[in-house]
């Protein structure tokens, strides 16, 4: 089987994990490295045998034995650079969102199609052991037919952890872009595409002050909208709720929830800001027999919630040692079987319609009607990446 040879653009802290997690299977080499500076990408190089170092990305998009582009620049450089490794032959693989204006992403994987190479986009945080599970008893039919399902990212923003958290709260930031999606990719994988959406917003707060060391004290303007309340329509039939705020000091509120005709999955954490966001934790299941039992004396024995036991793979629940790059590597496969990659171009351009879509009905106060549309992700088999080594076919 072919090895795709990676060369990765932006080498900040998220880049370590992504290199370590890729090192570890046989279909991709990281060959090369770039970011702000050549002494930069050669210290990177050297932490992880990184074979090329390059001072810029130019350089290194223009090396010919390069296939993959993984993209770890920040948002707002997300298209110029996946449209430069495009023009330049190469498949792309980039760091949500899939670039920072819905145009911005329509003309990449416009490119892509022309040039006919792959790109594919992170979060890929679903094909993780937790979401897998969900979209295992969903498939199944464990909750009957889905009829709704809500998401909840809530916190009181980075400002407090963060050493440069100004970023987060310019144009392309706010709490629905930077964390949402997570959980829109999440509800998408499980629940397919959205066919209209309207929402409500506002910036409660016009400025933040820094609370995290080195810049602890600095105030600074918040430019966009940092409470959004939004509505889904999808195709299904299903409706969804999401609410994505840094104005909320603490929540009692699950992270995410899956209602069906006969029960409900539930993804609670303690973290305001996890849940769709890790690849691994506990899945809760109550079905209607369960809630029966609720109004009358119940046994002991007989649990509110029962916790689904996980057999997938990637069920870390860390920030710093997780399972990241795991959508580039099924990409890798996809391009040699000649199939849409799980983590795919289209979900992730979909999705980015469908948060600029909440923000536009927001501001206009009408429902948004969304023209993109995308597939359901085929679900990651068990014993990935054995089964696609093996030549079997996607959801086997």
């Amino acid at each position: 089987m072919k090895t795709f040879n990676v060369g990765v653009i932006g080498i900040g802290d998220i880049s370590d994990v992504y290199i370590r997690n890729l090192q570890q299977y046989p279909i991709v080499h990281v060959l090369a490295c770039a970011g702000r500076s050549l002494e930069k990408a050669r210290q990177k190089a050297q932490q992880h045998g990184i074979a090329r170092p390059y001072a810029s990305a130019a350089e290194l998009i223009a090396d010919p034995d390069i296939d993959i582009i993984l993209n770890l620049t920040l948002p707002a450089a997300h298209a110029e650079i996946s449209l430069a490794a495009l023009r330049a032959g190469k498949h792309v693989y980039t760091e949500k969102p899939l670039a920072a204006t819905l145009a911005e992403g329509q003309s990449v994987l416009a490119l892509a199609r022309e040039r006919g190479l792959m790109v594919a986009s992170a979060p890929d945080t679903f094909l993780g052991a937790r979401l897998q599970t969900c979209r295992k008893l969903i498939d199944d039919g464990a909750i009957g037919e889905v009829t709704a399902a809500s998401a909840f990212v809530v916190s009181h923003g980075h400002e407090w952890f963060h050493p440069g958290p100004e970023f987060f709260y310019q144009a392309g930031g706010g709490p629905l872009l930077d964390i949402g999606p997570y959980y829109v990719t999440a509800l998408l994988s499980l629940l397919g595409p959205v066919k209209r959406c309207s929402a409500m917003a506002k910036k409660t707060f016009a400025t933040r002050t820094v609370e995290s060391a080195p810049l602890r004290g600095k105030s600074f303007p918040v430019e966009v909208d940092t409470h959004i309340t939004g509505n889904l329509e999808f195709a299904s039939g299903a409706i969804g709720t999401l609410l994505a705020s840094f104005d909320v000091w603490d929540s009692e509120l699950p992270r995410m929830e899956i209602y069906g005709t006969k029960g409900t999955i539930c993804l609670r954490d303690i973290d305001p800001i996890d849940g769709p966001n890790l690849f691994g934790g506990p899945v809760l299941l109550r079905t209607a027999k369960q809630y029966r039992w609720k109004s009358l004396p119940r046994p002991q024995s007989l649990p509110d919630w029962a916790e689904v036991p996980v057999q997938h793979p990637f069920a870390e629940t860390s920030h710093r040692v997780n399972s990241r790059g795991i959508g580039l590597v099924d990409m890798a496969y996809a391009i040699t079987q000649q199939r849409a990659a799980r983590a795919s171009g289209e979900m992730a351009l979909h999705s980015l319609e469908l948060m600029h879509g909440l923000l536009e009905s927001a501001t206009n106060g009408t429902f948004y009607k969304l023209h993109s549309s995308c597939e359901r992700p085929q679900p990651l088999p068990v014993d990935f990446p054995r089964s696609e080594s093996r030549g079997l076919s996607p959801g086997t």
